[in-house]
C-alpha cells in the first residue's frame, strides 16, 4: 500500500512540476537583458481597427478617442454593435466611426461581432486588421507598432495587454494585478526573449488581411482568443509578441462583474486544456510545429491560484506520507516544486511588479489562492461553457 501510494504521489508531483519547471523557466528568459525589438521595415498598411462591442456605452468612447489620433488617412475605425439594447451605436457614430449592427440573439458571443465586422470588411479589404476591445484605451502608438509588424513579418502581433486596479481597490486586487501581470507580461516576454510565439489574449491583436479572412471566428467559445492563436500556430502562423505597445484595461470592482471575469478566463481556460490541448501536442509534435508546441505547453500552465492550491495540497500529502510511512523522497520532491514556483513568483515581481504589489500584499497571495476554490469547484461541477459578458462599473 505504501509503494503504491507513494508512486502514485510522485506521479501526480511529476505532471505538476511540468508546468512549474515551465513557468520558472520564462521568468528566468524574461529576466535577461531584451533583446532589441523588430522594426517594421515596409510602408505603414493601410489598416482597419475593429470593436466589437455588446452594450459598451459605458467605457467605448473612451477607447475610441485613444484610437482616432492613432489613424492615418485611409484607415478605417469600425465598431461592431452586437446585440446592443444600449446607445452603443450611437455614441460610436458620434465618436466619428463606422458602425455596423448585428442582431442574432441566439448566436451570442465575441466570436460571432469578429466574424461580422471580417465579414463586412471583404468588399474592400485592408492590409491588417487591427483588433481592440470596446473597455480599452490604447497607449500613443501602440497600433501602427503592432500594425507595422504584422504585415512586415506576415504574422499576427499581439500587444501587451494589462488590467489594472480599479480606484478604489480592494485588499486583494494588487495581488490579482500581479498574477496578471505575470501571465500577460512576463511569461510572454520570457517565450520572446528565445523566438517562441505568445498566445492571443483578446484584444491589442493586429493580423495580416490573409491570415485573419480565412479564421474560422463564429463561435460562442468562451475564450475564442485563446483558440485561435493555436489554430494559427497550428496553420503555421504563431502570433508575435509586442511589449512596446500597450492596451490598459480595469479590473471590475463591483464582486459580480469580478466573479464573471474569472469565471470565464479560468474555466475557459481550464477547459481548453483538457478538451484541446492533447490534439495540439499530437498536431506540434506530428508536425515537428515547434511554435504549435510552445504554446500547447504554454497551455497547461494552469492558473497561478490553481497552481499553488495544487502544490500546497501535494506537500501536505507527501508530509503526511512522510509521518506515517517515513518516506523521505516523495516530500524533498515536493519541497523541490514549491521552491521552484516560490523562485518565479519571487523573481517575477522584484522584475515586473515591485510598483503593483508590496511584499506584505504579496504574502497574501495564499489568501486569495484560498478564496478561489469554489470556482475551480464548479469547474467540476457546473463549468460555464456559454459565453456571457462581464458587467460594466457604472461611472
Amino acid at each position: 500500500m505504501n509503494e503504491i501510494f507513494n508512486l502514485v504521489l510522485l506521479a501526480v508531483l511529476a505532471l505538476v512540476f511540468i508546468p512549474t519547471l515551465l513557468l520558472f523557466l520564462q521568468v528566468i528568459c524574461a529576466s535577461l537583458p531584451r533583446r532589441p525589438a523588430p522594426l517594421p521595415e515596409v510602408a505603414p498598411p493601410r489598416l482597419a481597427v475593429v470593436v466589437p462591442a455588446h452594450n459598451e456605452s459605458i467605457g467605448i468612447r473612451v477607447a475610441l478617442e485613444s484610437v482616432m489620433p492613432q489613424l492615418r488617412a485611409g484607415d478605417r475605425l469600425i465598431v461592431v454593435a452586437d446585440n446592443c439594447t444600449d446607445d452603443t451605436a450611437q455614441i460610436a457614430r458620434a465618436a466619428g466611426a463606422a458602425v455596423v449592427e448585428r442582431h442574432d440573439p441566439a448566436r451570442r458571443g465575441k466570436g460571432y461581432a469578429l466574424d461580422f465586422g471580417v465579414r463586412y470588411l471583404e468588399r474592400d479589404p485592408p492590409q491588417v486588421v487591427v483588433i481592440i476591445d470596446a473597455d480599452c484605451w490604447v497607449a500613443p502608438g501602440a497600433i501602427d507598432r503592432i500594425a507595422g509588424l504584422s504585415w512586415s513579418t506576415g504574422r499576427p502581433v499581439q500587444a501587451l495587454y494589462l488590467m489594472k486596479s480599479p480606484e478604489p481597490a480592494s485588499a486583494m486586487m494588487p495581488v490579482k494585478e500581479f498574477a496578471w501581470t505575470m501571465k500577460n507580461l512576463v511569461r510572454p516576454l520570457g517565450f520572446l526573449q528565445i523566438g517562441l510565439p505568445c498566445q492571443l489574449m483578446g484584444t491589442g491583436m493586429a493580423f495580416p488581411w490573409p491570415s485573419i479572412s480565412k479564421a474560422t471566428l463564429a463561435s460562442g467559445h468562451i475564450v475564442e482568443d485563446l483558440k485561435l492563436g493555436l489554430e494559427l500556430a497550428r496553420a503555421g502562423t504563431a502570433p508575435l509578441f509586442c511589449p512596446d505597445a500597450s492596451v490598459i484595461s480595469v479590473f471590475a470592482s463591483s464582486a459580480d462583474g469580478a466573479r464573471a471575469q474569472r469565471t470565464r478566463w479560468e474555466h475557459g481556460h481550464l477547459a481548453m486544456v483538457f478538451s484541446e490541448a492533447p490534439g495540439y501536442f499530437v498536431d506540434a509534435v506530428r508536425g515537428m510545429n515547434l511554435p504549435l508546441l510552445a504554446l500547447t505547453m504554454d497551455l497547461c500552465v494552469p492558473p497561478l491560484a490553481l497552481l499553488t492550491l495544487a502544490i500546497s495540497g501535494l506537500c501536505a500529502a507527501a508530509l503526511l506520507d512522510f509521518i506515517v510511512y517515513a518516506s523521505a523522497t516523495p516530500l524533498l520532491f515536493a519541497l523541490l516544486v514549491t521552491l521552484c514556483l516560490a523562485a518565479a513568483v519571487f523573481l517575477a515581481w522584484a522584475g515586473f511588479a515591485r510598483d503593483i504589489a508590496s511584499v506584505r500584499v504579496l504574502l497574501r497571495a495564499p489568501v486569495y489562492a484560498l478564496a478561489k476554490i469554489p470556482l475551480y469547484v464548479r469547474f467540476l461541477v457546473r463549468r460555464q461553457v456559454d459565453w456571457v459578458r462581464s458587467k460594466r462599473d457604472t461611472p
